[in-house]
């Protein structure tokens, strides 16, 4: 199969309502994007629409169309992720020992179906919506469309794909501690949580039901707003829904967490986005540095504090009646809750209760707030591996959002070479809902993203940047041991200005070392890509005292390349004057 392309949700709509396509036509194309992409992710799928009922769908709505109806969503496809109910679909949130058949579509739903659009399926997920990577799910493990090796993010792992892939115009999700942002980070996707209650969660099963969001993925900001448009609005049948009216939102100060409070897991292509957005945003406003030590702490209410008891609540049932039908990892988090007692849960009430009064104060001096959605990403198989931790960390920077009552829209913010996502948050206060998405508008008009990769349709082998600097420079003489190794050159760079040069005593052939110093200078190198394997094989090449490490580049970006041991500068000579080995070369 090719690339499919993204729909979007208001150009379609448009189409179908100037009579340019019908509602049947897109139903045709949409049966023909899920039949090529299930031969890739059919698990990002837990149940769909039979053909004939998703056709009688469409005719229905070109019916209406034809008698009149303004529809704002007319024949647009969606995807409902498998917390939530659609009538004629088993609601399984991923365990099938709870499943059920719903009597009610849920009220989000039911919306967005008069609006004109098409529902298709419901969507796989982190097992009753406990995770932020989408591997906790007895139907298969949803992985990111763009490299086939890595999460897909959760737990709205299916919605997320779903959207990414082309397959749908939109998906709704759900967001309790980040779950419709992180996946929309990794997939280059507009991930919108809005203000608690603002959506009706009518007709959804409950994660922790106070804290509760259903969200949406897109890929603009204006089908986010669309959706919102459709959707928002007060439910009387819904305990939380709550009566809003938007708040303005005048950004013109950001708050971003202190340097020393920006935590990357060693990702240096995340931090150097980060520092790219930052950059962008700063045209447009002042970036003001605050101490988020108190939204850590509020974070940690959510999975180590008594709101994993509100989890324990929602399962309670089958947790005592069949507790091995739960996936493991969520079984040892949900566990938890039956050993938190009222009074802990009221000593965490009086202590968020605090926390939000914090919260208050910052918005005094803040308009909005702009973190990384996440600071790294991690494989299928690291994820796996350590389940808890590596999860844990994807939601430092988002699980503080929903229990101090803010807004939130994810926004893509860059590429990383292994074609996986970056993006950043936007936050604001409850009920800034319509002025988040304008300042993610005003944000990417400006940002120069490039393009999201193509799809990865068949499994993408991970490749390595590598700056050399002396021997293997093109036309030295090792340059062989790259182009033996197909190693396809990128570009010429120079590093960052804190890099000194030597021409190593009694090296054949003749060899650099680079060593990092303050007192340095620009160095020029080549960079160069290979695929892991053939990085690994010449990295187990290289003699001491050199080495490979990280090497950054002017720009900010880091590298691997090659470093040094002090005793390579034994008798070595200084040569950084000449700003790299190829101007020594000829000069020597």
């Amino acid at each position: 199969m090719t690339d499919l392309g993204r729909w979007r949700a208001e150009a379609l709509a448009q189409s179908v309502t100037d009579g340019s396509q019908t509602a049947l036509s897109i139903v045709e194309d949409l049966l023909a994007r899920l039949d090529a992409y299930d031969k890739v992710q059919p698990q990002i799928w837990i149940s769909r629409m039979a053909p004939d009922q998703l056709r009688d769908a469409a005719r229905a709505v070109d019916a209406r169309v034809a008698a009149g109806e303004r529809l704002p969503l007319a024949g647009v496809p969606f995807a409902v992720k498998d917390n939530i109910d659609v009538v004629g679909l088993d609601t399984t949130a991923a365990c099938p020992a709870f499943a059920y058949t719903p009597q009610e579509t849920a009220t989000v739903v039911t919306r967005l179906l008069e609006a004109g659009a098409i529902c298709v399926g419901k969507t796989n997920l982190d097992q009753f919506a406990t995770g932020l990577n989408g591997t906790r799910s007895p139907y298969g493990i949803p992985r990111n469309a763009y490299n086939l090796a890595y999460v897909s993010g959760g737990s709205s792992a299916g919605s997320s794909v779903a959207v990414a892939a082309g397959l749908v115009a939109f998906a709704l999700g759900t967001d309790t501690a980040g779950s419709g942002r992180v996946p929309a980070a990794f997939q280059h996707l507009i991930g919108f949580k809005p203000t608690k209650g603002r959506w009706s969660s009518k007709g959804l099963v409950p994660a922790c039901r106070s804290q509760d969001c259903i969200s949406v993925f897109t890929d603009t900001v204006a089908d986010a707003r669309l959706v919102d448009q459709v959707i928002a609005g007060f439910d009387a049948d819904d305990a939380f829904s709550r009566a809003m009216h938007d708040t303005a939102l005048n950004p013109a100060r950001i708050g971003v967490p202190k340097p020393a409070q920006r935590v990357w897991f060693g990702d240096s292509q995340a931090e150097y986005l980060y520092e790219r957005a930052l950059e962008r945003l700063a045209t447009q406003a002042d970036v003001i540095e605050i101490d988020i030590d108190f939204l850590n702490e509020a974070a940690s209410l959510l999975y180590n504090g008594p709101w994993v008891a509100e989890r324990t609540a929602a399962v309670s049932d089958l947790l005592e009646r069949q507790p091995e039908a739960i996936d493991e990892t969520v079984r040892g988090i949900v566990a938890q809750g039956k050993d938190i007692s009222a009074v802990d849960l009221f000593r965490g009430i009086y202590r968020l209760a605090e926390l939000q009064r914090q919260a208050e104060q910052m918005w005094a001096s803040v308009d909005m707030l702009a973190f990384p959605t996440t600071g790294t990403t991690y494989r299928v198989a690291e994820m796996l591996a350590a389940p808890v931790a590596l999860n844990s960390n994807l939601g430092r920077y988002t699980n503080f959002v929903n229990l101090l009552d803010m807004a939130a829209i994810a926004v893509p913010a860059g590429v990383r070479a292994n074609g996986t996502g970056f993006g950043i948050t936007l936050i604001g206060p409850a009920s800034t809902d319509t002025g988040l998405m304008d300042a993610a508008e005003a944000y990417l008009a400006q940002a120069e993203l490039p393009a999201p990769p193509s799809l990865d349709l068949e499994g993408k082998m991970e490749r390595v940047r590598l700056a050399v600097v002396g021997a293997h420079l093109k036309d030295m003489p090792l340059h062989w041991q790259l182009t033996s190794r197909e190693a396809q050159f990128v570009g010429a760079f120079e590093t960052a200005q804190n890099y000194r040069l030597y021409a190593m005593a009694d090296s054949t052939p003749p060899k650099p070392a680079l060593v990092h110093s303050e007192d340095g200078a620009k160095i020029a190198v080549e960079v160069y890509e290979l695929d892991v394997a053939a990085f690994g094989s010449f990295v187990a090449e290289v003699p001491a005292p050199l080495a490979i490490g990280t090497v950054t580049l002017a720009d900010g970006s880091s590298v691997k390349g090659f470093v040094a041991e002090p005793r390579a500068t034994i008798g070595a000579k200084d040569i950084t004057h000449f700003g790299g080995w190829r101007a020594f070369v000829a000069g020597a």
